[in-house]
Order: structure tokens, then C-alpha cells, then sequence
């Protein structure tokens, strides 16, 4: 299964959930894409503007090509681009899978817009990607 895993990398706490979601997901045998893994050639050819354009359409076309989304949710907080990779993901008729590392504070539109809903990242190796359960209450996998 190809799966899309949208979290924010700004910090270095992001970047190790992104590495630790990715090696189980790898593990299991999914191809995953990884946004921040990948960037234009000749970047430093490019404005601003035209670098930002080329991203836009290379995580776009990686959700446009993968079977579901994988979304590392911290709570209230998500960064813009995560959330706009959400909604396009669910409005594309992709299945989200959130695992939030913030279960006191989660929001509506997150909750109740994906197809399983997991309580931390470890929670992906429980996940039956082949069946793709509705999981709704964190923990309820299990």
C-alpha cells in the first residue's frame, strides 16, 4: 500500500515522530512518501515563490498517488500545511489515519473527518492496513 504520512517537521521532536511512524509503516511493507524527503532540483535556480509552487505539486501529486494518508497529530496544534494535507486527503476520498500524540486535546474536524483515529504513533503497528477498521476512540483497536 502506498500511504502519504503528513506531519509538520518543524523541530526535532516532529522529526523523529516522522522517522519512527515511517520505520513501522516500512516495516509492515507500505511504500510511504515522505513530503520532506523530497525537493526540487536546481532549487537554488529557483525564487521563492516557483520553490514553493514545485513543493506545493510534489506533496499534492504524492497524496494524489497514495492509497491513504497517515497524519501525525499533535492535538489543537497542527500546522497549516498538515491540516491542508488533511482536508485535500479526505476530500480526494483518501482514508485518513490520525495518530495523536495529544489525546486531551483534539479537534472536531480532525476526529470526526478520519477513518481510524489512534492514540500515539506505536498504535500503527497494531493497525490492520489490509482491513482498514473505522477506529473512532483511540484505544479502541485493541
Amino acid at each position: 500500500m502506498k500511504i502519504y504520512l503528513a506531519s509538520p517537521f518543524f523541530n526535532d521532536n516532529e522529526i523523529a515522530n516522522i522517522h519512527r511512524a515511517a520505520e513501522i509503516l516500512k516495516a509492515k511493507g507500505h511504500e510511504v512518501f515522505v513530503p520532506m524527503e523530497h525537493d526540487v532540483e536546481n532549487r537554488e535556480s529557483l525564487t521563492n515563490a516557483e520553490w514553493a509552487e514545485e513543493i506545493f505539486k510534489i506533496d499534492k501529486g504524492g497524496i494524489d498517488d497514495c492509497d491513504a494518508v497517515v497524519l501525525l497529530y499533535g492535538g489543537m496544534y497542527s500546522d497549516s500545511g498538515t491540516a491542508w494535507e488533511c482536508g485535500y486527503a479526505y476530500a480526494s476520498g483518501k482514508k485518513v489515519i490520525v495518530c495523536c500524540y495529544n489525546i486531551e486535546q483534539t479537534n472536531l474536524m480532525i476526529v470526526n473527518g478520519c477513518h481510524a483515529f489512534l492514540n500515539g504513533i506505536d498504535e500503527l503497528s497494531y493497525y490492520d492496513f489490509d482491513k482498514m477498521p473505522v477506529v473512532r476512540d483511540a484505544g479502541e483497536q485493541k
